[in-house]
């Protein structure tokens, strides 16, 4: 380990010296054969490992870290990462103290370690008290754009990206709920590396770069969910979208039903995407084959297989600071691709205890105050000028999403009943207007609360959990 390492790590452990600190990464070294640098921000450790020959390991192969001790370093965490199979890379990120920033990046020989690592350390009491968070990490070659006049077709959107940025793959765009002629106001860029996404977002990111005129938003879209092969082979629901609004659940499962009378189990629609649920895996294959690109109620369809995802564990990875900074601390829902990234797809926060069930690790998103100084600057805003991760509550957040999809603030309406010893028990019952007429008329959770607040909490979140993206 080079000069520039070992000094990064003097004096930078609240429990080790600097001289502790240096002997036991260098032990470490000596024992794995790996090398150790330090650049930009992050060591590295290994990359490629000793007597490594052939490309680095495929897109899949590597896992984010988070919620790491700051006085934590290699010499511990390597051998811990160890258990899940070979370590291709480990990269630690410093702050210029030497202390770590609290994560790190492990990259796995297989996609296998990867995911075995996932499963036994997301979560894992690296520490007394202390619990860190584990799962899946993706370059991000995908750029959301946001405020593109709705007028745009996607070849015009592609042309134009192509023009002001480099290495432009395609461009995804969806036809808006209410007028198919018509985007949705934002576009998703997809870029031949995260690189070459970087530095796109670099050159227009400033807020004053323009295209047709119209200022655009710009920022990271949020990565679509993966999905293990072995899972997806037992999916037997497809996601269809670009429906008309107007277009019935029994329509849909008439149409469905064409190919194969008596396939279709059920239909769930909302707004203009559905469900569709068959009994048998080949018969959803199948009709996603024929019906894919059809014409229902004069919309061209889109059908793909759905992609489970499990949201309780989902939302409990991002209490848990398990989800990377690429991904903006949001949460993915399936097919999450078409809603806006920045602002839709994430229920905040719900008290464990409402669950019946305790997190071992921390339960709140990390928050802090700050001194508020006499004549400190203020500047009026909305609250819906605010990015989604500045909400914590599930009931903010459901306003702050209607108020992005242009509808009425949500309704609450509150209900009592009384338990067998006596208590007074509520739940909330929520209708949201611009879709009351819809399938889905009114959202309410199966769970009944002690207190208002909670009720209403619980409420909120199950709602944003049955909306999906729009």
């Amino acid at each position: 380990m080079n000069e520039e390492n070992i000094d990064g790590t003097n004096g930078c452990s609240k429990v080790r010296t600097g001289t502790q600190n240096e002997a036991a990464l260098l032990a470490l070294m000596e024992k794995t054969g790996y090398n150790m640098v330090q650049e930009n921000g992050q060591r590295k450790f290994g990359g490629p490992p000793p007597g490594w020959e052939g490309p680095p390991p495929p897109r899949g192969c590597e896992v984010f870290v988070g919620k790491i001790p700051r006085d934590m370093y290699e010499d511990e965490l390597v051998p811990v990462f160890e258990r899940a199979g070979k370590i291709y890379e480990f990269r630690l990120m410093m702050e210029f103290s030497g202390e770590n920033r609290g994560y790190a990046f492990v990259m796995y020989t297989t996609k296998e370690e990867a995911q075995l690592a996932i499963r036994i350390l997301n979560n894992y009491e690296i520490r007394p008290g202390k619990f860190i968070g584990v799962c899946v990490s993706l370059d991000n070659c995908r750029l959301f754009i946001g405020a593109i006049p709705k007028e745009k077709k996607k070849e015009e959107i592609l042309d134009e990206m192509k023009k002001v940025t480099e290495g432009v793959v395609d461009v995804i765009v969806y036809p808006s709920a209410t007028d198919k002629t018509k985007n949705r106001g934002f576009a998703f860029v997809e870029y031949e590396s995260h690189r070459a996404a970087a530095m796109a977002r670099r050159k227009l990111i400033p807020g004053t770069f323009q295209l047709w005129g119209h200022t655009i938003q710009v920022d990271w879209a949020d990565p679509e969910k993966e999905v293990d092969e072995e899972t997806m082979q037992r999916v037997k629901v497809l996601y269809v979208r670009n429906l008309m609004i107007s277009t019935a659940e029994e329509t849909i499962k008439a149409e469905f039903n064409k190919f194969k009378p008596g396939a279709v189990e059920r239909v769930k629609k909302l707004r203009d995407y559905a469900f569709v649920h068959f009994f048998n895996r080949e018969d959803a294959v199948a009709a996603m084959s024929v019906m894919n690109g059809k014409c229902i109620d004069g919309a061209s369809i889109e059908v793909t297989l759905a992609k489970p995802v499990n949201k309780e564990n989902t939302w409990r990875q991002h209490l848990n600071g398990q989800i990377s900074p690429n991904s903006e601390n949001l949460i993915v829902f399936a097919n999450k691709e078409e809603s806006h990234p920045k602002t839709l797809g994430k229920p905040p926060a719900l008290p464990a205890r409402l669950n019946g069930q305790h997190s071992p690790g921390p339960s709140e998103i990390d928050r802090c105050t700050y001194p508020f100084f006499p004549g400190t600057k203020l500047t009026p805003i909305s609250m819906y000028s605010l990015k989604s991760n500045h909400f914590n509550s599930a009931v903010m957040h459901l306003d702050y999403y209607c108020n992005k999809n242009n509808w009425a603030p949500p309704e609450y309406y509150l209900y009592s009943t009384t338990s067998q010893d006596g208590k007074v028990l509520l739940v909330y019952k929520i209708v949201i207007p611009a879709i009351a007429n819809g399938s889905q008329s009114y959202f309410m959770p199966d769970k009944l609360c002690t207190t208002l607040e909670d009720a209403k909490e619980l409420a909120a979140q199950f709602t944003l959990l049955h909306l999906g993206p729009f």
